[in-house]
């Protein structure tokens, strides 16, 4: 940033600039769609947001950047540094599948006011374990290399799905539901370090956090048995627990959610195909 000018006005030139030469700052590769990564490279100095969050960077300037199930079509990706730079970030958008349910009793909708407080409480615990900040540019590569599935089985849910109970949205679906007997294995689908494991979450039950580095992390939901404990590092394959039906879950599945920073993202673009043979 040049010395003595107001850092919004500065931005507010790199936005005018950049539009002005139709620059593009950096190379963006990945799945430029709701709910993908994108990886990039700038200089180890530079500063980089997007849409004003700030975007960690590994030691040799390389960042990923998660767009969220709701991204806008375009994302304002801001460079600071050697002159800086801004560019346009173009997002497909996805059409999710939104289902109407009606005449379902309401205590199944809205939980009763006795568990709101341990709710909050249990959501705190997560949003402190998604928020560490953990600098292993091994484990971060290692995913853009490709994640192997924590689980092989029926897909019955998918990222991005909704049910609208009664009129009311319910959350949308973040994840991705391999469908297995309680007791099926759930294995590291890449390298990380535990930063949640709790047997017994009202919404999720045994749930595990898995962090990858950098703002990106694994969730496992609804396991009957965890494996793992808080500040254990994993490896591709590692057993970390199995498949249940704890916490809020009609049947026995394991439901595999992701995150960089406050955005969720699809595991499932992150996989190969499910096998045939599972």
């Amino acid at each position: 940033m040049h010395p003595g000018v107001p850092r919004h006005l500065f931005l507010l030139l790199l936005v005018w600039t950049g539009i002005a030469r139709g620059e593009s700052c950096t190379e963006l590769v990945g799945d430029a769609q709701q709910g993908g990564l994108l990886w990039g490279r700038v200089p180890p100095q530079a500063t980089v947001t997007l849409d004003g969050t700030s975007v960690p960077l590994l030691p040799d300037g390389a960042f990923v950047l998660g767009l969220g199930r709701d991204a806008p079509s375009q994302q304002t990706l801001v460079i600071e540094g050697d002159g800086g730079c801004v560019q346009t970030v173009q997002v497909s958008q996805r059409q999710y599948n939104i289902q109407r349910v009606e005449g379902v009793p309401q205590q199944t909708v809205t939980p009763p006011e006795e568990v709101l407080e341990r709710i909050a409480r249990e959501r705190q615990l997560v949003r402190a374990a998604k928020s560490q900040r953990i600098e292993r540019p091994d484990w971060l590569l290692a995913v853009r290399a490709g994640l192997a599935w924590p689980a092989t089985g029926r897909i019955s849910g998918v990222y991005g799905s909704q049910r609208v109970y009664n009129g009311t949205p319910g959350s949308p679906h973040y994840g991705v539901d391999v469908a297995v007997p309680t007791g099926h294995p759930v294995r590291a689908p890449g390298p990380g370090r535990v930063t949640l494991a709790e047997p017994d979450l009202f919404y999720s039950g045994g749930t595990v956090i898995l962090d990858h580095g950098y703002g990106l992390s694994s969730s496992f939901l609804h396991m009957s048995a965890l494996h793992v404990k808080v500040g254990d590092e994993v490896s591709t394959g590692d057993l970390i627990g199995e498949v249940g039906a704890t916490g809020r879950a009609t049947g026995p599945h394991l439901d595999w959610r992701m995150s960089w920073l406050n955005q969720r993202i699809d595991p499932q673009l992150l996989v190969p195909a499910m096998p045939i043979d599972n």
